[in-house]
């Protein structure tokens, strides 16, 4: 693990996600990142919500399928509204 975190392009590209250097691959790491965060959270709040009525394993497997379809786009308006503010 160490070897990996020493290479320098591996290091260089972690450097680049966390110090808001948004170009094309960091953008793409960070939806599959956001998109997983947001399925799992879709599955929680699934659970909350219906589990007792239609069981907890459809109502999570639902939560996780429609939670993404309104976290991706707001995802994107961000990217698009943090490039737009960092040309300012």
């Amino acid at each position: 693990m160490s070897e990996l975190l020493s290479n320098f392009s591996v290091s260089d590209f972690l450097t680049s996600m966390v110090s808001s250097d948004l170009n094309i691959v960091t953008a793409l790491v960070w939806l599959i990142i956001a998109t997983i965060i947001s399925m799992i959270g879709g599955a929680i709040g699934g659970m909350i919500l219906a589990g007792k009525d239609i069981g907890y394993s459809f109502s999570a497997m639902l939560g996780a399928m429609f939670a993404p379809a309104g976290a991706i786009p707001a995802i994107l308006l961000g990217f698009a509204l943090l490039t737009l503010l960092k040309t300012f």
